[in-house]
């Protein structure tokens, strides 16, 4: 899911960084003190699921999360994977710096697609299975769509880079399935336990 150094065009890589950066912008607007350290949580666990390798025949994908990011935090995933993988990019060689711009704009904005395309499915008063669905729809999506954009992201580079575009599409169906139960399951333990970090919009009203 990273993309590496030296791989993408000049302009791919300035369209993701003013991209992000406005992001980042949006997301840092709507962040509170008090949500700082429940953000860097999440951002730890997005930094940590990396390391997390699921084998796919001679290769591996890793775990991202950012489903997951996206249902509790919004846009403030922007300014939580920016900070995870620019960690990545640093200690681990993941990505790169000059792509980091490119490699957060492809995990960051899914997340906040999905938030809007599944809050309804969570929101106040949502059936269990309701919630259900829609959060692993949620997980599942923001691979889905992460994928799509590092393939779209190459491609724009150049049409050589198709065929690796699609690798990576396909590679990443095994993780759409795992993540979505991951953040079903995250979600599910959340509303039970600790709602006020889903902003309390998905507590049932007898609650």
């Amino acid at each position: 899911m990273h993309i590496s150094e030296g791989v993408l065009s000049p302009s791919v890589l300035i369209a993701g960084a003013a991209l992000t950066a406005t992001g980042v912008a949006i997301g840092l607007r709507g962040l509170d003190h008090e949500e700082i350290p429940s953000t860097g949580i999440l951002s730890a666990a997005f930094f940590v699921a990396s390391l997390v390798h699921v084998p796919i025949g001679p290769s591996s994908v890793h775990l991202v999360l950012n489903g997951l990011l996206g249902l509790i935090l919004g846009w403030k995933a922007f300014p939580a994977i920016l900070v995870g993988l620019a960690l990545q990019a640093l200690l681990f060689q993941f990505g790169g710096i000059t792509s980091l711009g490119v490699n957060t704009l492809n995990m960051a904005l899914p997340a906040v697609i999905c938030y809007y395309l599944f809050a309804w499915g969570v929101k106040k008063g949502a059936r269990q299975l309701v919630f259900t669905v829609t959060a692993f729809a949620c997980g599942a999506c923001a691979v889905l769509i992460s994928g799509v954009l590092v393939g779209f992201s190459l491609y724009l580079t150049g049409e050589a880079f198709l065929p690796a575009a699609k690798l990576v599409v396909a590679a990443h169906i095994p993780v759409m399935l795992i993540e979505g139960g991951l953040t079903t399951a995250c979600a599910l333990f959340l509303r039970n336990v600790k709602p006020e970090l889903l902003e309390g919009q998905y507590v049932p009203e007898s609650s």
